[in-house]
């Protein structure tokens, strides 16, 4: 789709249920892309969702964007001022049938946790409050595709650490189709199963958020933040020391972060950034680093300053990313195959 020198190509086949993120910097087409999935820019293609055909232009098919079973966030809540919390969400079910609400309205009121702000104007909430009505008004229409154009993006740190638990829950809950823009490599990694990387209106890099968080080839790896993120359990609790044991790969990575109360045998997602890892030859006796996992090398990158590199390790079947200086990894001799000690300082309880 040409628009004003801007070209979308991009080819897709998402999953079934999850949350699909499309990441990029500004620009790439992330925004345009989600549009041309709602039906409001009118791009050349086709648009699928399972068996229901919204646009095929061979055919001469473009289902309007108020026939898709879509919901659409943005970043700032737009409710409707003259409407209380209780009335804006329920709006959204002029637009489908009784027989058609998939999706109780008060499934997503607990599950939001909005029910004590229903009596509530827009204008007294917070703009945390403010998000979570939106997207339950979004909701409301019982969609089968929630579209989400970076929707914390207008919220400080602290409401967006208000959100991101709910939008955890509508992942586990809801089982639907969750397509996510974001620029944040933060919200990335904590709610998304997919990642597309977007490049200049193009489709860099497709697969699971973890594998392609351990590429060394692409953007994403060379950012400041770059890192992994791991499907963990809580195996262990260390009362004494306030600290748990996350068991990643049956317990072939074995890492101990602080105590946040979580029972054992609760699933959690971790976050482990490359700046936070450091690589030695041997174990290291009187350390102050508790978590050292033997593991072997099995890439090696230039990082995005010349004077430092990037080294991923590979503990079972676990990757680990590692970021130091060129002269450190020539002193040690690092290659491809070695194998070595990842000290990881700092994990990232993304609960």
């Amino acid at each position: 789709m040409p628009r004003g020198g801007f070209t979308l190509d991009v080819a897709l086949r998402l999953t079934a249920r999850g949350v699909t993120a499309l990441f990029g910097p500004s620009g790439c087409g992330k925004t345009t892309l989600l549009r041309a999935l709602a039906g409001l820019e009118r791009a050349a293609g086709r648009v699928a969702l399972g068996d229901e055909v919204w646009q095929d232009d061979a055919a001469g098919v473009f289902v309007p964007p108020h026939r898709r079973a879509i919901g659409y966030v943005i970043q700032e809540a737009a409710l409707f001022p003259h409407l209380d919390v209780r009335a804006n969400p329920a709006y959204g079910l002029k637009r489908i049938e009784p027989a058609a609400r998939r999706i109780a309205l008060d499934q997503v009121v607990a599950l939001l946790g909005i029910g004590h702000l229903l009596g509530r104007q827009p204008d007294t909430l917070s703009g945390g409050e403010r998000q979570r009505v939106a997207i339950a008004r979004a909701l409301a229409t019982s969609p089968t595709l929630l579209l989400m154009d970076e929707p914390l993006a207008a919220l400080d740190v602290q409401r967006k650490a208000e959100v991101l638990p709910y939008l955890d829950a509508l992942h586990e809950e809801l089982g639907i189709l969750i397509v996510y823009v974001s620029h944040a490599i933060d919200e990335v990694a904590r709610l998304a199963d997919e990642l597309v990387l977007m490049h200049e209106g193009s489709v860099r890099a497709q697969g699971p958020v973890a594998d392609l968080l351990a590429r060394l080839d692409l953007p994403v790896a060379l950012a400041d933040d770059a890192g992994v993120v791991l499907d963990a359990v809580v195996a262990e609790r260390d009362a004494r020391w306030q600290l748990v044991a996350l068991e990643a790969d049956g317990g072939a990575c074995r890492l101990w972060a602080r105590d946040d109360g979580l029972p054992l045998g609760r699933r959690v997602r971790l976050r482990v950034l490359a700046r936070d890892v450091s690589l030695a030859r041997t174990p290291q006796a009187g350390s102050s680093i508790g978590n050292q996992l033997h593991g072997t090398i099995e890439a090696i990158a230039d990082d995005a300053h010349p004077a430092l590199a990037l080294v991923r390790v590979r503990i079972g079947s676990v990757p680990v990313v590692a970021r130091l200086t060129k002269r450190s990894a020539a002193s040690l001799e690092l290659a491809v195959g070695l194998p070595v000690w990842a000290q990881v300082k700092t994990v990232a309880l993304m609960e």
